[in-house]
């Protein structure tokens, strides 16, 4: 037997035989790093193949040919869906609908969930309060903290609210420790916080690398699917790739959930960019206060407030996220530009769009924008790229442009193509009625979309076919 290093990207985790400048998996450079590899026998891997990915592995020829194995073992018989009989899922509710809706409808009992994040960005704040309400709500729930002390969750704990005794706490790395207290315990769920903190004495490298972060997911994927715990881990993120975070377990893993936000402001965005059991375009919004973390469970009313009274440049619009709809302040500021070549900026949405947007604003309405400098920004913190909100960005545009204020009471939606004319939009009547709700009287909408839309009492629909035909409103 013989030991082997290979190199895994820290971005993916790639393998290579040998170092690269670019990873051809995602295209990252100088993310290689040499980390100690599987064990071999005679060249041959413990999974039958040989090591390294261009090695010729599962050929059955020369010296790393499945022949040179002795299998041992009974095998297994595979059988058809027809033979599996269905059995409903179980969900637990975790006390806060954002959550739930986010997961889809609950957490799913045996199931393994990642929570991805930049440090200090509020993970176990989050997973203490959902553990919290799980154990009042009569579950076993054992908390496993390699970061802190018991004396400083109790701190946290307190500041947060009492705990009921069915939520235990362990302050641990040793994974094979843990996995013995899960054996034996045989807890409801579970949390590891953090998974860089964890150390199996079988892997080489110290704790964070990619093979201990990777072996150790493995063993308690392993775990939750034969006991039946459910088991939360937290990853943390960091910009440079120093740390082996959660990107290089995405696939093992059942629900990947990232906690979005700048750690310095108060709000922050739970979104889930995969979901065995759900939709994964689904987010929660948190706000982040003394007592801990508190739902924002109406995301337009969040999104809204502070809104500038009389003010150009500022038109609301509306974008779905999932199944729910979201009312978002557009502003724009086009002022002249002191130089040859203008400035663009764009906060909260995508770059290119806004310049094409403003390309077509040139072309079609003859606004003269080569030779002035625009900023346009989605007020709120949170990233959206919907196409139906063109609309709401063209005639913020041109507000800012002509000087003139919007009416506070009115929104717009829509999609713009290059010829300046504006397509309908998906699920236009959840959007109307979100703005009703919320006192607009007045919205512009794709004329496309006017069919089939029950109007709600108290607001005005005007259905637009061109640019130039919404951007004749703004007077």
């Amino acid at each position: 037997m013989k030991k082997e290093t290979g190199y895994f990207c820290k971005e993916c985790g790639y393998e290579s035989a040998k170092w690269m400048g670019q990873c051809p998996a995602c295209r990252e450079w100088n993310t290689f790093v040499e980390q100690p590899a599987k064990m071999t026998i005679a060249g041959v891997t413990a999974g039958g193949g040989r090591s390294g990915r261009s090695s010729g592995a599962g050929k059955g020829t020369g010296s790393g040919s499945f022949s040179a194995l002795s299998l041992t073992g009974e095998a297994k018989h595979p059988v058809p869906l027809s033979k599996v009989q269905d059995a409903e899922e179980i969900r637990w509710k975790t006390g806060y609908e954002e959550l739930d809706r986010v997961l889809g409808g609950g957490i799913v009992k045996g199931s393994m969930l990642l929570v991805g994040g930049d440090p200090g960005i509020g993970k176990s704040t989050l997973l203490l309060q959902v553990t919290g309400n799980m154990a009042a709500a009569g579950h076993q729930v054992l908390y496993v903290s390699g970061e802190e002390s018991i004396r400083q969750i109790k701190l946290r704990a307190d500041r947060i609210g009492r705990m009921s005794d069915n939520l235990r706490f362990m302050c641990e790395t040793d994974l094979e420790l843990i996995a013995q207290t899960l054996l034996a315990e045989k807890p409801d769920m579970a949390v590891i916080d953090s998974i860089q903190t964890m150390f199996n004495s079988s892997v080489q490298g110290a704790p964070g690398s990619i093979a201990q972060v990777r072996e150790t997911t493995a063993i308690l994927m392993r775990l939750a699917k034969e006991t039946g715990i459910t088991i939360f881990i937290i990853g943390h993120v960091t910009k440079e790739g120093t740390v082996a975070g959660p990107r290089v377990l995405e696939h093992m893993v059942d629900t990947v959930l990232y906690f979005e936000g700048d750690r310095y402001a108060s709000y922050r965005i739970l979104r889930g960019v995969k979901n065995r059991f759900g939709s994964t375009n689904e987010i929660g919004i948190f706000e982040m206060r003394s007592e801990g973390l508190c739902e924002v469970k109406n995301a337009s009313e969040y999104m809204l407030s502070g809104r500038p009274k009389d003010a150009s440049g500022s038109v609301v619009s509306c974008a779905i996220e999932g199944t729910r709809p979201m009312l978002t302040e557009v502003q724009a500021l086009v002022c002249k530009s002191n130089f040859g070549f203008p400035k663009r900026q764009a906060t909260g949405t995508d770059y290119n769009r806004v310049s094409l947007l403003m390309a077509v604003l040139e072309k079609r309405l003859g606004v003269p924008l080569s030779e002035y400098d625009a900023y346009v920004n989605l007020a709120g913190g949170i990233r959206q790229n919907e196409p139906a909100l063109d609309l709401g960005i063209a005639l913020a545009i041109i507000s800012s442009y002509r000087n003139l204020a919007v009416d506070d009471k009115l929104m717009a939606f829509g999609e713009v193509g290059l010829s300046g004319e504006v397509r309908m939009v998906t699920m236009a009547d959840i959007r109307v009625q979100e703005a009703a709700k919320l006192g607009f009287t007045t919205c512009i909408l794709p004329k496309s979309n006017l069919h089939g839309i029950k109007c709600p009492e108290g607001i005005r629909l005007i259905g637009v076919e061109s640019l130039k035909e919404a951007a004749a409103l703004i007077r």
